[in-house]
């Protein structure tokens, strides 16, 4: 079993930015920010692999930077530019499934956190 730690910080206004953190309780292949907003599907955000290969939805390419601290298994998510629709609620999400055959994390994932709640407003 792996344990997630959610937290977030940041101006969470229109055009501001925030940044997301998981801390895990071991190591895993990959570590991944997916979000759901109300009547919506739950969208993947970013995932990044062992070797620290980021991977970004269109919704948030260019305004996303996402890194992992192997030392202590934990992942960061920036975004800037917040726009409305980027309010959702946010889980952290990680697994051992590398995906495809360009490790690119899009296989399963175990283990999810609680979620956290983001919302921008205008």
């Amino acid at each position: 079993q792996v344990r997630l730690v959610e937290s977030v910080g940041g101006s969470m206004q229109t055009g501001g930015s925030l940044t997301l953190s998981c801390a895990a309780s071991r190591f895993t292949n990959c570590m991944a920010w997916f979000r759901q907003a109300p009547q919506k599907q739950r969208e993947a955000v970013a995932s990044i692999n062992p070797a620290s290969t980021p991977f970004y939805a269109d919704s948030v390419k260019g305004r996303s930077t996402i890194s992992r601290d192997n030392s202590n298994n934990t992942i960061t998510l920036q975004i800037t530019s917040l726009r409305p629709e980027d309010t959702a609620m946010y889980y952290c999400a990680a697994g051992d499934d590398l995906g495809t055959f360009l490790n690119d994390c899009r296989g399963q994932f175990e283990y999810w956190g609680q979620g956290i709640q983001v919302t921008v407003s205008s």
